[in-house]
């Protein structure tokens, strides 16, 4: 089943394939698209920026009549953001709708997770079982990208469950398997033990604010050729234009979405203060005024990408309510300066964010 999917073998070539607005013009969106060198992501290459769709978990954050959320889908497709990640409420039946629209389904990719939350025997049924659920829910054959979480710790079924998750995969259910919010020390347990080149990504919270992932867990990527693929490198919108000069928000108002009362908390009760997190916003913009009026967004997530162990980034899309394509394809095509980083890195010295990995624990704890 591999070979059905075709996706990003030739980046360039592929999106010429499913655009369905036919032919590329020279001069269009994608070559800017396109600057960025593509990731290798086990069988696949894929774009460095990828639609989350966790927001389709809550009318909290927004909602869209499903037609109006696959037409935000293609819009996506149609700019080169073809890779897609999520399974929070409808997220997998709506991707695998507009999926099943295309002329070429398996021009885009579809990432979705396996959560155990509650103590489980994971025998070959039930892990057979929720693989089907995924494969039903997203109409597919094969699942492109499953990322599989596990809650206990102190329950090591979560290496039987990944064995069978591997049998599954030679028999075809599954493309490639990721791991979701994994800490270094169970994720390189987990790559030795089965094997190289079977895990391929494992997607955890990495941003300005939130910096655990380069203690410990960049030299398990190295060590197994896994990549990272991040979310919150945004800090569900406070890393934007749209925060500088503002006051500090109410965390407990309604104008703040699930994702924003999250990661506000981060940033004033674990990383510094609102201050400081306007300190960062102001050096943000100089640097954003620097490379010709770029966004804060762009240079936060361009701080992201340069790290080799970070595969892709998964920017979140309130699809039909709020989304940032155009924006979002301005952080490819420059780079970030010594003295750039060097301006960063004095606000985030002043900041807690290095300590995180000791207050608030390694990658994922704050799920535990």
């Amino acid at each position: 089943m591999l070979g059905e999917l075709i996706v990003y073998r030739d980046l360039t070539t592929e999106l010429r394939l499913f655009s369905r607005t036919g032919s590329i013009a020279a001069d269009s969106v994608y070559p800017q698209c396109l600057q960025e060198k593509p990731s290798y992501l086990g069988p696949f290459v894929v774009p460095r920026i990828w639609v989350g769709l966790w927001q389709l978990s809550s009318n909290a954050w927004g909602s869209a009549p499903a037609a109006k959320v696959r037409q935000g889908m293609a819009r996506h497709a149609d700019l080169g953001y073809n890779a897609f990640a999520d399974h929070y409420g409808s997220a997998e039946i709506l991707f695998g709708r507009f999926r099943d629209s295309l002329q070429s389904p398996t021009s885009v990719l579809g990432a979705t997770k396996w959560c155990v939350f509650r103590p489980t025997n994971p025998s070959r049924a039930v892990v057979e079982s929720a693989v089907r659920e995924r494969m039903e829910r997203m109409r597919t054959r094969s699942i492109d990208l499953l990322q599989f979480h596990w809650q206990d710790y102190s329950d090591k079924g979560y290496l039987t469950a990944l064995q069978i998750l591997q049998d599954l995969q030679h028999e075809g259910f599954i493309s490639a398997v990721g791991l979701c919010n994994f800490d270094a020390i169970r994720t390189d347990e987990i790559c030795t033990q089965l094997g190289p080149g079977f895990i391929v990504s494992n997607q955890v919270q990495f941003s300005l604010i939130d910096t655990r992932p380069l203690h410990g867990m960049a030299d398990v990527c190295e060590r197994h050729n896994l990549k990272l693929l991040t979310y919150g490198t945004l800090c569900g919108g406070f890393l934007s234009d749209r925060w500088l000069n503002q006051p500090e928000p109410d965390l407990y108002t309604g104008d703040l979405t699930p994702s924003q009362r999250k990661y506000l908390d981060v940033i004033l009760k674990a990383w510094g203060s609102w201050a400081l997190f306007q300190s960062l916003l102001a050096v943000l913009r100089d640097i954003g005024d620097h490379h010709g009026g770029l966004s804060i967004a762009n240079i936060a997530t361009r701080w992201v990408l340069d790290h080799p162990f970070v595969g892709a980034v998964i920017i979140g899309a309130r699809l039909g309510v709020s989304e940032h394509p155009d924006d979002n394809r301005h952080v490819f095509g420059f780079t970030l300066t010594e003295e750039n980083r060097g301006a960063i890195e004095a606000v985030l010295a002043q900041s807690n964010g290095r300590r995180m990995i000791s207050t608030v624990g390694d990658c994922g704890a704050e799920y535990r």
